[in-house]
């Protein structure tokens, strides 16, 4: 969020150049930290589906769980952005295939794989083109990861560092993100690997993982703040995140230290529970923000407009978790499991 608030013209700008430049640097980079929440998802969806079994049945739950995680509160943020669309229809005077065509990229989220649309709508939507993407991948890499060996899962890891630097050579278009950032999934899938490793087989890791996510936090922030170093070389930033990423995911979730234990509190917890809902709503908000109060205001008391806005965004985004994503979420999973009901019965019988 602070990151989509800084740049030419945003309001928090003026106040991020008073800054040191290694908190710019920082600020500016924000937009890294979406290759952390594919990695994440990765290895979430191997702690939940580690040992599932597929299936039809099984296959169905699966799928449909994934769309009830995105689809509803993204639906929402589809919602609150018709206004902006229709005026950019007006004003630019798009064509009708054109409308259609941004229309259909949006409903059916295909952002990812359309490279630069020209419109801001809600930009952080193309990573959600890449998650459905990933889901679709899941149940096969599954099949790879499921011993759990690390003969299996390292050698991918290790390719998952690479394969992203390889598909720039060989041409594959910047536009299929999904392709590019399937590397960071699948690196997800093989931390949780190793963190289960690890939990069984090192025991005296248990609570000391800041141990691994300390140092991979104050590489990435390095790296960030002197990407400068990067220079010449194959790699890109995403590129040497992608390993600390993993070191400080897996050390995470060992626990220890004060990170982890600020992360597991309460209100952390519940942070998190909305901080999808935060993702995908904070640019339409600021759309609607920069519409009433930042035209009301003019561009000064940049400090109290930006806080004011993180507000809203925090607010707005429980009051759509508690009301529309985790609602949505449970129903479409009832009714899905109601209806697979009786032909589970008749197939057990």
């Amino acid at each position: 969020m602070l990151n989509h608030i800084t740049g030419p013209g945003m309001m928090l700008e003026p106040f991020l150049l008073t800054w040191p430049p290694y908190l710019q640097s920082i600020i500016r980079g924000g937009y890294l930290a979406v290759q952390s929440f594919f990695i994440l998802s990765g290895f979430v969806l191997a702690q939940s589906y580690g040992t599932a079994r597929w299936n039809r049945t099984t296959l169905t739950r699966y799928g449909m769980a994934r769309f009830a995680r995105i689809y509803p509160a993204y639906f929402f943020s589809l919602i609150l952005i018709v206004p902006f669309m229709i005026e950019t229809f007006v004003k630019r005077h798009l064509a009708a295939d054109r409308q259609l065509a941004l229309i259909a990229d949006y409903t059916f989220v295909l952002q990812g794989w359309t490279g630069a649309m020209g419109v801001g709508w809600n930009t952080p939507a193309w990573s959600l083109s890449c998650e459905f993407f990933f889901y679709l991948c899941f149940p096969l890499l599954l099949l790879w990861f499921r011993d759990g060996t690390m003969r299996r899962t390292l050698p991918v890891l290790a390719l998952s560092f690479v394969t992203p630097i390889i598909l720039a050579h060989a041409g594959v278009p910047a536009g299929w993100k999904p392709f590019h950032h399937l590397s960071d999934f699948v690196a997800g899938i093989a931390a949780s690997n190793i963190f289960l490793r690890l939990h069984r087989t090192a025991p005296w890791l248990r609570d000391r993982g800041h141990w691994l996510y300390i140092p991979a936090l104050i590489g990435g922030l390095a790296i960030i703040t002197h990407p400068e170093v990067l220079s010449g070389t194959l790699a890109n930033l995403n590129t040497i995140l992608r390993p600390l990423n993993v070191a400080a995911l897996v050390g995470l979730a060992l626990g220890g230290g004060i990170s982890a234990r600020l992360l597991s509190t309460a209100r952390a917890q519940y942070l998190g529970k909305v901080s999808y809902s935060m993702y995908i709503l904070h640019v339409p908000l600021l759309w609607w923000y920069s519409r009433t109060t930042l035209d009301i205001m003019g561009d000064r008391l940049h400090i109290v407009t930006s806080l004011a806005y993180l507000g809203i965004v925090v607010v707005a985004s429980s009051a759509t978790f508690e009301r529309v994503e985790d609602p949505a979420n449970r129903a479409i999973r009832d009714r899905v499991a109601a209806r697979l009901r009786p032909a589970a019965v008749q197939a057990a019988a």
